[in-house]
């Protein structure tokens, strides 16, 4: 059997051994710790403005900008369909509702069109949102002046998921400095990794100073245990950063060789009936996260994603079909939702391609050979 080929799995640079050492050899295994502070100094001169508190994940990050922005139970967040469950799973732990958005064909992300529509909708019905999540799909930089201003004229903050976007730019800034607070993630499939782990980004220094003392169980200062707030464990480990703190020496690497991945399919594949790729709006820089693919059985002689994906699969590829809308997912059922189509569409007809930075020429070629070798049947 061939050696499997993964979708997108971690990537070491070689020195993230020296930063965990670092840890060890100074007996600083716990959430706090000079790899902590180094990690948040590095994403801090990397994305050039903002503050940044490290965390224990994504979703975690996405929950306390959720808190900063003073949403409670009973509010209404908007929140982008075509994501990852993460994105809205934080709005329910506050017991507020999501409201799900649809998404433009251009980038893929939350349609400006519907988002401005939406808004008019709830504060007709009462309820003003109390926050807006768009997402950077796949490293894809969502239609963020149009979304910003929108949110400025209602005045509500805006969440910038870039779980998937760091090393992504929109004009001159870095994917999640856009917003409010900006959501980051390190999870092991992602563009570099602390293998669990997320960030926290924000233009405000003192909320991201409070974010810090909430994801430490919110412990006041005292020589006791004195608690004023409610606080939640959410604090990033000082090994994990260390791991972190070596893979940002490599990120720009890695950016590199994910958007080559993007070439190597766009080169290989463009030229299929029903084929088409995503591409990157003028002014904007995607870091090709994943590279993915539409396909379109009316002009592909019935050839389908599943098609594709099981065609992989044989060969111990991994591929995937592209998220499932929220607004179509059993546990939102009954949530608020403003639909065009669009993110049905691409459920149904999209496909995430192996992208990992770690992938070989030939692990590209085989792939992009099974893919052809169907349309050549």
């Amino acid at each position: 059997m061939s050696e499997k080929i993964w979708l997108s799995s971690p990537h070491m640079g070689g020195t993230e051994k020296d930063f965990v050492t670092a840890a060890f050899d100074t007996n600083w295994i716990a959430p706090l710790g000079a790899n902590v502070d180094g990690f948040e100094e590095d994403l801090e001169q990397y994305l050039k403005e903002g503050y940044v508190a490290a965390l224990s994940s994504g979703t975690a990050a996405l929950h306390l900008a959720l808190v900063l922005a003073d949403v409670k139970a009973g509010d209404e967040v908007i929140c982008q369909s075509m994501t990852f469950s993460a994105s809205a799973n934080p709005i329910t732990y506050l017991g507020a509702t999501p409201v799900f958005v649809d998404s433009e064909k251009d980038t893929w992300n939350l349609d400006p069109v519907l988002l401005k529509e939406a808004i008019l909708d709830r504060i007709a019905k009462g309820k003003k949102p109390k926050a807006i999540i768009p997402v950077h799909l796949y490293g894809m930089p969502a239609k963020m002046n149009e979304i910003q201003a929108i949110a400025a004229t209602y005045d509500i903050p805006v969440i910038e998921d870039a779980a998937e976007a760091l090393g992504s730019w929109y004009g001159d800034k870095a994917c999640g400095t856009l917003g409010d607070f900006g959501i980051l993630s390190f999870n092991g499939n992602k563009i570099i990794t602390t293998s669990g782990g997320g960030a926290l980004v924000g233009k405000d220094k003192a909320a991201i100073v409070k974010s810090r003392f909430l994801a430490s169980q919110a412990r006041d200062p005292a020589p006791h245990y004195e608690h004023t707030h409610i606080g939640y464990n959410y604090r990033m480990s000082n090994i994990c950063a260390g791991i972190g703190r070596g893979q940002m020496e490599v990120l720009e690497k890695r950016v590199e060789q994910r958007r080559a991945n993007y070439q190597h399919y766009v080169k290989e594949l463009s030229g299929l009936p029903g084929v088409q790729f995503v591409s990157e709006p003028q002014g904007t820089f995607s870091n090709r996260w994943l590279s993915t693919i539409l396909i379109d059985p009316l002009q592909s002689n019935g050839i389908t994603r599943e098609t594709i994906r099981l065609a992989l699969e044989k060969y111990q590829i991994e591929s995937r079909p592209l998220w499932k809308p929220m607004h179509l997912q059993p546990v939102f059922a009954g949530a608020p939702a403003y639909v065009n189509g669009v993110s049905e569409m691409l459920f149904n007809n999209g496909l995430c391609l192996p992208s990992g930075s770690n992938l070989t020429q030939a692990q590209l070629q085989q792939t992009t050979d099974i893919i052809k070798a169907l349309w050549n049947k």
